[in-house]
């Protein structure tokens, strides 16, 4: 009877624990640009793989954009699997082919913001349409990639110094190659936004004549003056909601720096409200992880290559 009691008890303890957990969704977006490049599904699963040891979370990674099911033959939106996120993980494409524009998804996600839930955008995924969920990315991460303002030229991010924050615990000084966008269109006086990551912009970042990504006179002012650039940043809604913007990850192979990737697992417990180590999460990433669950695009599998810069 004993034994039978213990397992019992261990048993209810293992149930509440799980149940416990907050849960945070990690939406992939398709396949898109040569290989290496715009990886979404492989990128969020190594990251799902390093916060495998977190405790107090479970992970669930959606492949090719917003979770969907099939019913009666038609695949429809699954807006249930949102349902009980802490926290939500956007990689993708951005402008009209962003995940969140078509039917009543931004709406959706409207409700989830409203109630707390976290984001965090990847790349791209910081780009929405002016008309079409610029004003909703404000509210929710703080900042958003705008056309005609902001740029996306690939360059060496030298980031020196980082602000004390909970997404910076454990981060070391570090460089990356990557399309780094910046002159980013914040909130008003930027309140409630802490830029991250920050640095200045190279003269080559402007070599391309004006266009939508490209320049624009407001943003080569900016860069003649060696304005810092935030690529990277942090914000704290109003209702408490908390959202995080990362401009980097073009670059698969950037994932294996150990500080640029701490960094962003830090921002997604820190948007889903889970306390962050105080030396960040720490994970090792081989060659071969990286080499994994790549899309399948029309180019030769490539041999990885170092890509952290000391």
């Amino acid at each position: 009877m004993k034994k039978l009691f213990l397992a019992l008890v261990l048993l209810s303890f293992a149930l509440v624990s799980q149940a416990a957990d907050k849960k945070i969704v990690l939406i992939a977006g398709k396949p898109s640009h040569p290989v290496l490049a715009h990886e979404h599904r492989a990128g969020l699963l190594l990251l799902q793989k390093c916060l495998a040891d977190v405790r107090g979370i479970t992970t669930v990674v959606y492949s090719n954009g917003w979770p969907s099911k099939v019913v009666d033959g038609q695949t429809v939106d699954d807006h249930a699997a949102l349902d009980g996120a802490a926290g939500i993980v956007i990689y993708s494409d951005g402008g009209g082919g962003h995940p969140v524009m078509p039917g009543d998804r931004l709406q959706v996600l409207g409700k989830l913001m409203d109630q707390g839930v976290g984001l965090a955008c990847l790349h791209y995924a910081v780009e929405p349409t002016i008309e079409k969920g610029q004003k909703e990315f404000l509210q929710w991460i703080g900042g958003a990639f705008e056309v005609n303002w902001s740029v996306n030229p690939h360059w060496d991010g030298d980031f020196k110094t980082f602000p004390k924050h909970p997404i910076t615990n454990g981060v070391k000084p570090f460089m990356t190659n990557d399309e780094w966008y910046f002159h980013m269109r914040f909130v008003d006086g930027m309140k409630g936004v802490t830029p991250i990551l920050s640095a200045i912009a190279p003269d080559s970042t402007m070599s391309r004549p004006d266009g939508h990504h490209s320049g624009n006179p407001d943003v080569r002012k900016s860069v003649a003056a060696k304005e810092l650039q935030h690529v990277a940043w942090a914000y704290e809604r109003p209702n408490g909601g908390r959202g995080f913007g990362f401009t980097g990850g073009h670059n698969h192979l950037g994932w294996k720096n150990e500080d640029q990737r701490r960094l962003v697992l830090n921002a997604i417990l820190w948007v889903s409200k889970v306390k962050v180590p105080k030396d960040g999460v720490v994970s090792s990433v081989t060659d071969e992880d990286l080499m994994q669950n790549l899309d399948p695009k029309p180019a030769s599998r490539p041999k990885p290559k170092a890509a952290e810069k000391k």
